[in-house]
């Protein structure tokens, strides 16, 4: 009996997890790679940009700009919500660059606000070793040590060896799609 229910339990929670993965998560994975058909330089100079909805310029950017832009392919502004987000809660942010306020041309382009500002609102999933625990849609980030963050999204399409969906993001190579889940 422990056994069917425990087997009830796990399936109940596969269609949870299948459930959340909305049309929202969809769509935010195929505007990520949409994003691969543009050419972008990798570039982390700091930019005065518009605000609300501003960008770098055209043919610019850094790993953080490739969910920046995919949320906006989603008509979500995360220069907006990540700056309102800092502004009431400036406390909560990483002091890692000695700031005393927010900065709306740069605070959404650090990883470390953004991983507070889905924490925050939340959207953070545990660390796991298995990769049928990354969906299409969702945010990854890594530590790749000495204090730098890198993040990435999740794509709809699956690694050569199928075990694995592919990353889309930007860590020199401009905006692409490969399999590096676990790299």
């Amino acid at each position: 009996m422990p056994v069917k229910i425990f087997l009830s339990v796990l399936f109940l929670f596969v269609i949870l997890r299948s459930q959340a993965q909305t049309l929202f998560h969809t769509k935010l994975a195929k505007a990520a790679l949409e994003l691969t058909k543009d050419f972008v330089v990798y570039d982390p100079s700091y930019f005065s940009i518009p605000y609300p909805n501003g960008d770098v310029p055209e043919g610019k950017g850094v790993c953080a700009d490739v969910v920046i832009r995919a949320y906006r392919k989603v008509n979500i502004d995360l220069q907006k919500e990540v700056h309102e987000d800092m502004k009431a809660n400036f406390h909560l942010s990483p002091k890692i660059w000695g700031l005393k306020t927010t900065d709306k041309n740069i605070d959404h382009r650090r990883v470390p606000n953004l991983m507070v500002f889905f924490k925050r609102k939340g959207k953070e999933l545990s660390k796991s070793t298995k990769s049928e625990d990354y969906w299409p849609g969702d945010i990854v980030c890594w530590n790749l040590g000495g204090a730098i963050t890198h993040i990435g999204v999740v794509s709809d399409v699956k690694s050569m060896d199928e075990k694995r969906y592919e990353i889309v993001h930007n860590i020199g190579g401009g905006q692409v799609m490969e399999d590096k889940l676990f790299s």
